[in-house]
């Protein structure tokens, strides 16, 4: 089976790459890189022609609603148009848990992004995960700080590499629909996440808890992004993942 992947570069990309490859699909990768633009849609309908499913795990670094908006909004219809052109049956997105409940910040781009697949017509699934394992070291960055600033966020992260492997079993079936939650197995407080990242990793800096307000700080908050009762959870654990760096 062929199978596209944009944003195969990724954090989550390169493991859906991955996965699919050592399943023995054939994996056409769309980035910048191969002279693939797609948010543009330059040279999408080439790339994807004979693909049985394209997966989006496009992503963009943003806290602005309007630029999360844009962004996923122009990939998505981009790669939707790009599908019906070549005849592609299958869209696989992958968006976040709690988006929908709480369309704001970079959450206001997947419930975009969500609503467009959905209204598509299209043959499509869409699994929602909950943060990474990889999200703490992100939060921390490469240059070294006095003080980390992290918000006040209730988490149940998941391996990147177990969100990747999900999506390639999506892609080689049928179209599903809304799968179920993906998550990880603990339910953690993002600020510690970040502590003992620095900590395992020989980083320094004080980590401040930041509330961040509106209706997108308490969603991070209360519960809103954590997952639904009849989620499937993965198996690795934070401190698994920090052991196994």
């Amino acid at each position: 089976m062929r199978v596209a992947v944009a944003g195969g570069t990724g954090v989550v990309g390169r493991h859906t790459v991955h996965a699919l490859q050592a399943a023995g699909h054939e994996v056409v990768v769309l980035s910048r890189s191969r002279g693939i633009d797609v948010h543009a849609g330059s040279g999408v309908v080439a790339a994807i022609e004979g693909c049985a499913a394209v997966v989006d795990v496009t992503s963009v670094q943003t806290t602005s609603g309007r630029v999360s908006r844009e962004f996923f909004g122009g990939v998505t219809r981009s790669l939707l148009a790009a599908e019906r052109d070549a005849g592609v049956p299958h869209h696989v997105a992958l968006s976040i848990v709690g988006a929908v409940e709480a369309p704001a910040a970079y959450y206001a781009g997947k419930a975009l992004q969500e609503e467009l697949v959905q209204r598509s017509g299209a043959g499509w699934s869409i699994l929602r995960a909950t943060q990474f394992h990889e999200f703490a070291a992100q939060l921390v960055g490469t240059a070294e700080k006095r003080f980390h600033l992290v918000p006040a966020m209730r988490s149940q992260p998941i391996a990147a590499a177990e969100v990747g492997a999900a999506l390639a079993g999506i892609a080689a079936g049928e179209p599903r629909g809304l799968d179920r939650d993906l998550a990880g197995p603990l339910v953690e407080q993002m600020p510690d996440l970040v502590r003992r990242y620095l900590a395992a990793s020989g980083r320094r800096g004080r980590v401040v808890t930041v509330p961040i307000p509106g209706r997108w700080g308490r969603a991070l908050r209360d519960g809103t992004i954590l997952p639904g009762a009849d989620a499937r959870l993965g198996r690795q654990t934070f401190a698994e993942w920090l052991e196994a760096r």
